[in-house]
């Protein structure tokens, strides 16, 4: 889908770009744009505003150019304090009796930095942790600093895992072991009395209610977590023969990340709270229901079940919540449990915007078409596409296209054949692009577009080169079609003229962005402006804080990119000041993750500079430079230096 006649328009407005952009469907009242064009972010959601242009400024007078991560401090601040107030509220007006005791999953994003904002933004409500491997267990016991607040320990379990649990049991935190897997009920048991520990245990619960969206198969009886119902029943009558009634106090359920559609998370929440009345009922002393993650983040702003959206709100989906484990349990006669949410995406995704500067256009009408051919010697196919080019109104735009492109499969196979040289097939490929790129803006204006025309503005978009990496950055984009909102910080009140898809500087033709948000639609390309010599050009990636920043690889031995933390400050001149500056990877880091040493490089680059000297290849001085250069390079950031 591309813009339409509007957003052509000499009239266009910092209001047109809002629209365009979804910046008020999406933006969570998070974002705008001022007078002067430059993209804003509200992180308390009043009128105090941060331009992020500023922040790419700063931090580039810091030595940090973008590809760059910033984190909005105050807005991750926001999201917390949000999440528990909703739920808090939410327990008011339905009189629960129970409390909220909520838990960040540290797989979400195990950046040390995030889970301590976390943390001081969750103290007064005894926020806790999440953590689903020994590595995650490891942070979450020694960042644990509240012992009113949670550790629930999910995924499958090893000796270790339960030991290091059952360890900080005895520095009396709250942790408990969550049985994913019939297996680890014996070894709990089995360890604990080894270590004189009482365990806090939890049973995850199979649901037959089945998710929806792109982690649907998280949930169901199929999914590779959890408990069956006679599991359950086998699992509990194993812990009654230890003597280890007193321990099962938790149920858990998960149905997916991203869940999109509030009646899902309904369905599950009344399924899983049977369970929970049953177990209380056979004596065990249950005090926790945890309905896990799947609070989603709505990125494309239409608020619909469509995979990349949600049809509900936060305070929906705590009011949902609250309301169907208080009538189950009230039905059941059964006291209600405190609640306990796993909600990681819609915590730490708003924080973070990945920038990055476009640094190159690809266009196919960047060299146009030569003048109409008067030689009569010229070959008849060039004449033949000068005419359907000159020829506008003659025929229908259809017809012009299956004329002109016939015409362009001649030209290659004449040009295979040796019959067309060079300098002629550049001009029949100039002359068939110039053809496409009229055909494209004559489409734009009518109501009807044959299907054989539908592809042109995607296949005649310019592809804007931007410096990052898809596969470091933006994963889920490239592993799951997750979209995300893409603008421009800056040019705001300006209209945006070019049809553009985006490709990062990686070497795979899978990195590109060529997906994205629209209120009805996926549009298949970015409406954004020419760019100016001499003048950057920004993009920001938003909604970016949720597995982007940990799950990225190594590809290309790019790594990990600039980063800076920012925090509102009334005081400061731009009202922000930048409290942490962190560089991305070097090439020496990526190098030696995979087991390159720096030192052993340079040796060796000495040694063949040596021989090329002692062999007056190149000049001693030369070859010092080189030497210079190398190592220059090693210490640098790994991606382009715009």
């Amino acid at each position: 889908m591309t813009a339409s006649n509007k957003d052509k328009s000499p009239s266009w407005s910092v209001t047109d770009s809002e629209n365009y952009y979804g910046l008020k469907r999406w933006g969570g009242g998070h974002f705008s744009i001022d007078s002067e064009g430059f993209m804003q972010v509200h992180p308390l959601r009043d009128q105090r505003s941060i331009r992020i242009h500023d922040i790419v400024r700063e931090a580039a007078e810091k030595g940090l150019k973008p590809p760059l991560t910033v984190r909005i401090q105050d807005l991750l601040h926001t999201r917390v304090i949000q999440l528990n107030e909703l739920f808090r509220e939410a327990i008011k007006d339905e009189r629960y009796a129970g409390r909220y005791r909520g838990v960040f999953p540290i797989k979400v994003n195990q950046l040390r930095e995030v889970v301590e904002e976390i943390q001081d933004a969750g103290k007064p409500f005894h926020y806790g942790l999440e953590c689903g491997s020994k590595p995650e267990l490891m942070i979450a016991i020694a960042m644990h600093k509240d012992p009113k607040s949670l550790i629930i320990c999910n995924g499958y379990k090893d000796d270790e895992f339960i030991r290091l649990a059952l360890q900080g049991v005895r520095l009396g935190k709250e942790i408990y072991l969550v049985v994913e897997q019939l297996s680890e009920v014996p070894r709990i048991i089995q360890i604990s009395k080894k270590l004189g520990v009482t365990p806090r245990i939890g049973f995850r619960i199979k649901l037959a209610t089945v998710g929806e969206g792109k982690w649907a198969s998280s949930s169901g009886e199929d999914a590779k977590f959890g408990l069956t119902s006679p599991e359950i029943i086998d699992a509990a009558k194993r812990l009654k023969r230890a003597g280890f009634t007193d321990s099962l106090r938790l149920i858990h359920f998960h149905i997916g990340s991203q869940v999109p559609n509030i009646q899902t998370i309904k369905k599950a929440t009344v399924e899983a709270a049977r369970f929970y009345c049953e177990l209380k009922k056979m004596g065990f002393p249950m005090e926790l229901m945890d309905v896990g993650g799947g609070l989603g983040i709505d990125y494309d702003g239409s608020r619909s079940n469509y995979e990349s959206s949600m049809n509900y709100t936060m305070r929906e989906y705590a009011r949902d919540v609250v309301y169907n484990i208080n009538t189950v349990c009230r039905d059941s006669g059964v006291t209600v449990p405190d609640i306990v949410s796993e909600s990681g995406r819609a915590i730490v995704a708003p924080h973070s915007i990945l920038i990055t500067e476009v640094c190159d256009r690809i266009s196919k009408t960047a060299v146009g078409p030569k003048p109409s051919p008067k030689n009569k010697k010229v070959n008849p196919i060039l004449r033949d596409l000068q005419a359907i080019l000159d020829n506008e109104h003659e025929s229908s735009p259809l017809e012009r296209y299956h004329d002109a492109l016939q015409k362009k499969e001649e030209s290659n196979n004449l040009f295979s054949l040796g019959y067309l040289d060079l300098a002629e097939r550049a001009q029949a490929d100039a002359t068939y692009w110039a053809i496409c790129q009229e055909l494209c803006e004559q489409t734009k204006n009518g109501s009807y577009t044959p299907e054989d025309l539908e592809s042109l503005p995607q296949m005649m978009a310019d592809q804007y080169v931007c410096n990052f990496s898809v596969f470091q950055s933006l994963i889920d984009h490239w592993a799951c079609k997750q979209l995300f909102p893409i603008a421009p910080l800056h040019r705001l009140n300006e209209c945006p003229d070019v049809d553009a898809t985006l490709v990062d500087i990686t070497c795979d033709s899978e990195g590109k962005v060529s997906s994205f948000t629209d209120v009805e639609d996926i549009r298949q390309t970015i409406r954004l402006h020419k760019l100016k010599p001499k003048d950057p050009y920004y993009l920001g990636v938003f909604l970016v804080g949720a597995y982007q920043d940990i799950m990225g690889d190594l590809h290309n031995l790019f790594g990990r990119v600039n980063e800076v933390h920012v925090f509102l400050e009334d005081d400061e001149e731009d009202g922000f000041y930048i409290e942490d500056s962190i560089k991305g990877f070097t090439a020496s880091d990526v190098l030696g993750f995979t087991q390159y040493d720096g030192h052993i490089l340079t040796r060796r680059m000495k040694k063949q500079i040596d021989r090329a000297t002692k062999a007056d290849e190149i000049k001693p001085r030369e070859g010092t430079r080189m030497l210079d250069e190398y190592a220059e390079l090693l210490r640098g950031h790994t991606y382009l230096a715009t």
